[in-house]
């Protein structure tokens, strides 16, 4: 039986590849849609993937911003924890907010490209006004913007640039140095031109111009005499449209804008950075933190509290419209919110039927209204959200990709669109419980005196849900009670972390939780999460040990898509195929930031976007804020 199944998959590998091959081979002989308009030296002003480019050479900015936005005013910011250092490259030491080595946090330093939100893996010119890659990925380059220059007046040089990737790829944190891994050196070829040169023994990765572009470049003359492996709480010197200007260690930093500010015309700058000053403020107790924003001491924050959200905004400054909560929809892959996987490596979960019958019985509704007040969606894809989730019946290139592999898939994958069981919300559905138990008879498992044990052997069926907070041990307690009335023998665990890790690694779990975050290039993620591989591997990531012929041939398929339709087709195939087996019981979603203000900035018009940017796309409006200030001042006048 065992040979048989493997001569299947073998066949179906082969049908797969060649209705892959043909694919591609369509798709080559159409002209791409990807191409990036470039120099005659093969210079383009901006780099994406699979998406192209919806700037061209000549824009003068970003199509969601304002590019009139006033500047002026400040932004007060809260952030829980505290910090101890002003070197946010290194691994020691709790690095001050606003020195993030990634956008859009990162207000000090500038970077050769800048992502955007507003498209898919796009990024644009700052520092570099050109990158160039080689068609074999042999090098790629940039090209420095004539002008810029650091705080001191300083230029910005290919030295700056150089001297960077050596500390990246010697000092940095680890995860910054596993990000140049396959970068072996850089070079100068002109001026003001750079080039990386990639290893020709590491796999080809058509994203490394956005990872070398994206990190922050750093003054070799200012460290010149300064030791920038160890932690500091000197200001250090950047280029970027901020300076720090005044803190106070663990408890607050402000920035303030550079007046003069050498990018403030490169078109991915325009309209963005308007504050005049910018303050991060620290709270150890996020009660304090809440209460802090309500008495108008902090002006803008992410809530991410269901029940805050729901109870904690019904007060005089809010009911006069003073201050403001609203769900801003996000234009980007959301995916599922700590959905509940199974641990493949029990014999009883690797049967589809018994999948299915534990979906039957999850009330995730009730659970959503009555624990988290509503506040989520109901997730269906691992992408949910954005395009690249499937929908419907696979058709066209998706159903191509999906068909040889019909015999190791359930028949109504082809068939029905997929949708999570769903209950009433009112208690568990009869006839759903009646279709899980018969589910479990089909698999062997029989209810014996209120007990479910497997017909042969005897074994009563377990669950032992280890979690990595109680908050998911509440979540999952009404799911719990109904396992315990269908005869399963359920228990929660919650150690401490270490010890929640070290049991997911080594599969002594029966069920858990997952962070599957999604972005627009998923191929590496759904390797490491869900191939046959990855479940073989020590301190993998596949921890629910996924194992299916399908999965891994369609992860592939991602992985070496170099045309759009074809990319998209093979990520949703992965994601159908990955949601009709029920490896995971979808369950919560959120296409939305909760975002709570004081009512005085202005906002651009461009939403939804892959984020809010408060910090960056908002701007100070002088008439709101004096409203706001008019209207606390009434307000303290009528309390009593």
């Amino acid at each position: 039986m065992a040979r048989q199944t493997v001569l299947n998959s073998r066949a179906s590998a082969r049908r797969f590849a060649a209705a892959l091959v043909g694919m591609l081979a369509m798709q080559a002989a159409s002209p791409s849609e990807m191409a990036c308009p470039t120099e005659p030296d093969g210079y383009c002003h901006g780099f994406e993937l699979l998406w192209p480019l919806k700037h061209g050479p000549d824009f003068r900015h970003l199509h969601y911003v304002n590019p009139d936005a006033p500047k002026g005013g400040t932004l007060r910011l809260p952030v829980l924890g505290t910090w101890d250092n002003f070197n946010s490259l290194i691994s020691s030491g709790r690095s001050a907010e606003g020195l993030a080595a990634l956008p859009p946090t990162s207000l000090l330093y500038d970077r050769l490209l800048e992502a955007t939100s507003g498209e898919p893996n796009s990024m644009y010119g700052r520092l570099a006004e050109a990158v160039r890659v080689d068609p074999d990925l042999a090098f790629v380059d940039y090209r420095l913007r004539e002008g810029a220059r650091w705080h001191d007046g300083e230029p910005v040089t290919i030295d700056d640039v150089m001297f960077t990737f050596e500390f990246y790829k010697t000092d940095a944190e680890p995860w910054i140095r596993s990000v140049l891994r396959d970068v072996t050196h850089t070079e100068a070829i002109g001026e003001r031109e750079v080039r990386y040169w990639l290893d020709p023994r590491a796999t080809p990765n058509p994203s490394i111009p956005q990872s070398i572009g994206v990190l922050p470049v750093l003054p070799k003359h200012y460290w010149a005499d300064r030791d920038i492996t160890v932690t500091t709480l000197e200001p250090p010197l950047g280029s970027g449209p901020y300076r720090i200007a005044e803190f106070d260690v663990g408890r607050k930093v402000v920035y303030e804008r550079v007046p003069d500010y050498w990018g403030a015309e490169v078109p991915v700058m325009v309209g963005r950075f308007n504050f005049d000053r910018i303050e991060y403020h620290y709270f150890r107790d996020e009660q304090v933190m809440l209460e802090a924003h309500r008495g108008h001491l902090i002006d803008v924050r992410e809530e991410t509290m269901a029940k805050n959200w729901t109870t904690q905004y019904d007060f005089p400054a809010a009911r006069a419209g003073l201050f403001r909560q609203y769900k801003f929809a996000l234009d980007r892959p959301t995916g599922l919110h700590w959905p509940i996987f199974w641990n493949l490596r029990r014999e009883r979960f690797q049967d589809r039927r018994v999948r299915e019958a534990l979906a039957l019985l999850y009330d995730w509704h009730w659970i959503n209204d009555i624990l988290n007040f509503g506040f989520f969606e109901r997730g269906r894809s691992l992408f949910h959200g954005s395009i690249l989730a499937h929908t419907g019946v696979p058709e066209g290139a998706e159903l191509a990709l999906l068909e040889p592999w019909r015999d190791h898939l359930p028949e109504r994958l082809f068939t029905a669109p997929f949708e999570p069981p769903r209950q009433t919300g009112q208690g568990i559905d009869r006839a759903h419980l009646t279709r899980a138990i018969e589910l479990f008879r089909e698999a062997g498992w029989v209810l014996d005196r209120g007990r479910l044990v497997h017909e042969e052997t005897g074994e009563r069926f377990r669950i032992q849900f280890v979690f990595i907070s109680n908050i998911q041990a509440r979540n999952v307690m009404p799911y719990a009670d109904i396992l315990e009335r269908v005869g399963i023998d359920t228990s929660v665990r919650v150690p401490e972390t270490s010890n929640w890790l070290y049991r997911l690694r080594t599969g002594r779990f029966d069920a858990s939780q997952m962070v599957f975050y999604p972005y627009w290039l998923p191929g590496l993620a759904l390797r490491n999460h869900f191939g046959s591989a990855a479940a073989e591997q020590p301190f993998g990531v596949n921890w629910g040990y996924v194992r299916h012929p399908a999965v891994d041939a369609l992860t592939e398929a991602v992985i070496e898509a170099d045309q759009l339709e074809t990319f998209l087709a093979a990520v949703r195939a992965a994601d159908r195929v990955l949601m009709w087996e029920g490896y995971l019981l979808p369950g919560a979603s959120q296409t939305f930031t909760a975002v709570v203000w004081w009512d005085k900035f202005g906002k651009p018009d461009g939403y939804p976007l892959e984020r809010v940017g408060w910090q960056d796309l908002w701007w100070w409006d002088a008439e709101r804020a004096a409203r706001v200030e008019r209207g606390l001042a009434d307000l303290d006048r009528e309390a009593p």
